[in-house]
């Protein structure tokens, strides 16, 4: 059987599990089956125990569920609402006044959480009611926080650039800091939309607050104190080289259930429920990797990566022609899955042909990020929107017209950093050499 008839055989698979509505995981596992028992003599169970085990006994991915579990601890906690308040003073005098609140609070709240729904449900939950009452464009104020609420997957502690380095066997204390300029550049966009579309008098802005005094603003600021020390805590023992990502995390739930306890927000309900909900995303994502690891397998018998790598190479195609190419695969597949399950499902895959085309690993897991961050602003899959669906009552299609203009940023910030590599690469030269 020939390689090309047998990656057909593989992918057929893959694509009729999830059609026909299987898990992730359980798809990855059937046709990682279906691999090893037709390309492959060895003993199945063998291979699917050593592989699980390899999988999940990676010591990377115990941040994993420590960044999840300190994200549900801020989501039920009054930090939330606290960033709003600490950050309004400082915005009111801008072209679109206090829309630019969410995505600020989006940037710190994804700095300190690291997941893009938790991002997004918690600042909507402060920021939607606040600004409607105000007078703000409800199109602008869902938009805005439709896209910036996608920060959670690239600023720093990532949940999906951990599953990407443990996946591609990266560093992930290079690939955070690799994602550091590259959300600065996405939020200064979004700010720049806002700003524009504001000021352009297409979209109603309330009347402008009162002015407020520079130590009024400090004054208001102070609550920001708390989140700032809990990034400074987790983020900043992380770039210091106090602590790797897995002992920061460790630390940032620390901080946070101390924080919520002093607030008092926390209580046995809240922790429980904080918990349990940690407890199910870690396992999710820990079965989508483990299947993820036993198709890797069934990938490397059938030959598929290396084939694609090759075709890739024998093509010639440029750098920017192959990344125009992936951009619009990673649009479409971000239409029907989750962004983790992009990741594992496409780097055992295409990894080999990005290294061979001479793209350097660190930087196509940021651009990976970037692209799959567009999957969350796209129907019928895209949860941001469904996270505002349920907490607006708005319609998807309304969700995400208002949300179309932070799509077209992302694609936008996808091109700079295409043409500009140093945006990623800089930092971790910078700071770990290579």
């Amino acid at each position: 059987m020939s390689d090309a008839m047998m990656s057909f055989i593989l992918v057929a698979v893959l694509i009729g599990g999830l059609a026909v509505g299987l898990w992730v995981s359980v798809a990855l596992f059937l046709t990682g089956l279906v691999g090893v028992l037709l390309f492959s003599s060895a003993p199945v169970t063998n291979v699917l125990a050593t592989n699980i085990w390899s999988s999940s006994s990676e010591w990377s991915l115990a941040a994993l569920p420590l960044f999840i579990w300190m994200g549900e601890i801020l989501f039920r906690s009054r930090m939330s609402k606290d960033l709003f308040t600490g950050l309004a003073p400082w915005m009111r005098s801008m072209p679109g006044g206090l829309s630019h609140v969410g995505i600020l609070a989006s940037g710190i709240f994804a700095a300190v959480s690291g997941s893009s729904a938790a991002t997004c449900a918690t600042v909507a939950k402060v920021a939607v009611p606040e600004l409607k009452a105000r007078g703000y464009d409800e199109s602008l104020v869902l938009g805005t926080i439709a896209g910036s609420g996608t920060l959670g997957l690239l600023i720093p502690p990532s949940i999906i650039l951990i599953v990407y380095g443990v996946a591609a066997e990266q560093s992930i204390a290079r690939l955070f800091i690799a994602g550091v300029l590259p959300g600065l550049l996405v939020i200064a966009l979004f700010m720049a939309y806002v700003a524009i579309w504001s000021a352009s008098g297409r979209v109603a802005t309330p009347p402008k607050d009162p002015p407020m005094s520079f130590g009024q603003k400090l004054k208001a600021s102070r609550t920001l104190l708390p989140v700032t020390l809990l990034i400074i805590g987790v983020v900043g023992s992380i770039y210091l080289g106090l602590a790797s990502p897995t002992d920061s995390a460790a630390v940032g739930v620390v901080i946070a259930l101390l924080m919520s306890w002093l607030f008092g927000d926390l209580n046995w309900r809240t922790f429980k429920e904080g918990l349990l909900s940690a407890t199910l995303s870690s396992s999710m994502i820990a079965f989508i990797l483990a299947g993820s690891a036993f198709l890797t397998i069934a990938m490397g018998y059938s030959g598929l990566p290396a084939t694609i790598a090759r075709w890739i190479t024998d093509m010639g195609m440029s750098h920017f022609v192959l990344l125009a190419a992936l951009t619009v695969f990673f649009i479409v597949m971000g239409c029907f899955l989750d962004g983790i399950s992009i990741v594992v499902l496409t780097t055992a895959v295409l990894l080999p042909a990005v290294q061979a085309s001479g793209i350097d690993p660190i930087w196509f897991g940021v651009y990976l990020v970037l692209v799959v961050e567009m999957g969350q602003l796209t129907p019928p899959v895209g949860l941001n929107l469904f996270v505002l669906q349920g907490m607006t009552g708005r319609d998807i299609l309304y969700i995400s017209k208002a949300a179309f203009p932070f799509f077209l940023m992302l694609n936008l910030a996808v091109a700079f950093v295409a043409i500009f590599p140093d945006i990623v690469l800089s930092l971790p030269r910078m700071m770990y050499g290579g």
